[in-house]
């Protein structure tokens, strides 16, 4: 019965929160600033270590630590995001007063799918002990994989999202307002059509739904207990907009961060891996985990990237 009060207190505050930050302090498109960014950054991250010392003080010691842990995966995890963002409004060139409107819906839709991928996880471990091994190993392959990755410009004409958009339904060729939708007259009846603003949703939760695939698995390397794994991962999301904002001018600088972030998935994954042979202990794997990211964050900011260096990385020369 606790635990149920529990769910129901956070989900009643997490759409309290969401409903204040619409309606009240983005009732308005605007253009959100860094100082602006900045403060709601700072709200979401002292909500995060609040909610954190409740769990630590109520739920005990052990749960405190898993939570902490699982939030510093996860939010060192979405920063990912905000790359792919940065390519997705500068591609579709989204004016910056539309930007928060489309976040905002995004990380709704995020917080949806996550939640049925947290609670199908927690459910297909319980029921089938072998499947962490999998979740592991995937975890090691995707490390791996994401240290040798090359980026490439993003081309939004070759997304499949957006072709499938395109068949389903007429896009206008110009932005609305804020609007997702417009009806437009034709020669003989009005026709439903969807903006270029819902396509870029569409294809922020799409891409939401291809980083949830490595980062929920790895918080199931911390802990099982879909409590935490799920107020760790809504916390992490709900600050996601506010960072966009306040690094997407700085993110290019960021540069081995993806080099930190394979280390901690290629952590988490043998730690699944090595789970009913050495648990490793999770104030032990928080310590690890900062370390790594601390390090290729101070090593990103005191050795920035000359433009030869980016150029090469970029076009994979």
């Amino acid at each position: 019965m606790e635990q149920l009060w529990w769910w129901i207190g956070f989900n009643a505050f997490v759409l309290a929160m969401l409903a204040v930050d619409l309606l009240v302090f983005h009732k308005e498109a605007h253009e959100v600033r860094a100082r602006e960014a900045a403060a709601w950054s700072l709200v979401w991250i002292v909500l995060a270590l609040a909610f954190g010392a409740g769990v630590y003080r109520f739920m005990g010691r052990d749960a405190g630590l898993e939570y902490f842990t699982g939030y510093l995966i996860e939010k060192a995890l979405s920063v990912d995001n905000i790359f792919v963002f940065v390519l997705i409004f500068s591609s579709f060139r989204v004016p910056a007063r539309y930007q928060h409107r489309v976040l905002f819906w995004g990380i709704l839709g995020a917080l949806l799918m996550r939640g049925a991928m947290i609670g199908a996880g927690a459910y297909l471990i319980q029921q089938f002990h072998w499947i962490i091994y999998i979740f592991g190993a995937f975890l090691v392959f995707t490390g791996i994989r994401t240290s040798l990755h090359v980026e490439h410009d993003f081309d939004a004409e070759s997304s499949r999202p957006i072709r499938l958009i395109r068949r389903l339904m007429p896009v206008t060729n110009a932005y609305h307002g804020q609007r997702f939708f417009v009806r437009e007259q034709g020669h003989r009846r009005s026709r439903l059509m969807a903006t270029p603003l819902f396509v870029v949703l569409a294809l922020v939760e799409t891409t939401d739904l291809i980083f949830a695939v490595d980062s929920i698995p790895a918080i199931f390397a911390v802990t099982q207990k879909p409590f935490i794994v799920y107020s760790s991962n809504v916390f992490a999301i709900l600050g996601l907009r506010a960072l966009y904002f306040l690094l997407a001018g700085v993110i290019h600088r960021f540069h081995y961060l993806k080099a930190g972030l394979s280390t901690v998935l290629v952590f988490v994954g043998l730690k699944m891996l090595a789970i009913d042979f050495y648990q490793v202990p999770v104030g032990i794997s928080l310590g690890i985990i900062a370390f790594v990211l601390g390090v290729s964050i101070a090593a990103s900011w005191f050795r920035p990237r000359s433009v030869q260096e980016d150029a090469k990385d970029r076009h994979g020369v």
